[in-house]
């Protein structure tokens, strides 16, 4: 007999998923299946309520994992902003914007995703917000379109 987990943690991305409690679902081979709200299906959040909320907050979570990961490399000032823009590209972004062409997105999603990715570029060109450097000038600096 299978125990049914309260909480599944996806290796992945770390992200807790809590049970909506007792309901538990008999599929007849001798197990039960847990209902739960939402969950990691290959690292994008599924979710009950059909938006796509918990998908671009987990994906905005992984792409500062991976930029934690490549600082070293992004901030380097030996290496110039084409190459660390490109860097970030491939690696950083992408994985920010995995599966979205799935996501049933809303404004606030797209400002949420726009907003990270700023906060991102600036980090990586060393600029503070209140410098007031355009996001179009940071965008040019890292050859991006």
């Amino acid at each position: 007999m299978y125990k049914v987990m309260k909480t599944f943690v996806c290796k992945g991305c770390m992200n807790p998923v809590t049970g909506t409690g007792s309901t538990n679902v008999d599929i007849g081979v001798n197990a039960n299946l847990e209902i739960v709200d939402k969950f990691c299906y290959s690292g994008d959040m599924l979710s009950v309520d059909r938006d796509a909320d918990a998908a671009v907050e987990t994906r905005i979570h992984t792409a500062w994992n991976k930029l934690r990961q490549l600082i070293p490399l992004l901030t380097n000032k030996d290496i110039s902003l084409i190459v660390r823009g490109r860097l970030y590209s491939s690696c950083v972004r992408c994985g920010m914007l995995q599966g979205r062409e799935t996501w049933p997105i809303r404004k606030e999603n797209e400002v949420a995703l726009l907003q990270a990715e700023m906060r991102m570029v600036r980090w990586m060109c060393g600029i503070a917000l209140q410098d007031r450097v355009p996001s179009k000038g940071l965008r040019e600096r890292l050859g991006f379109r």
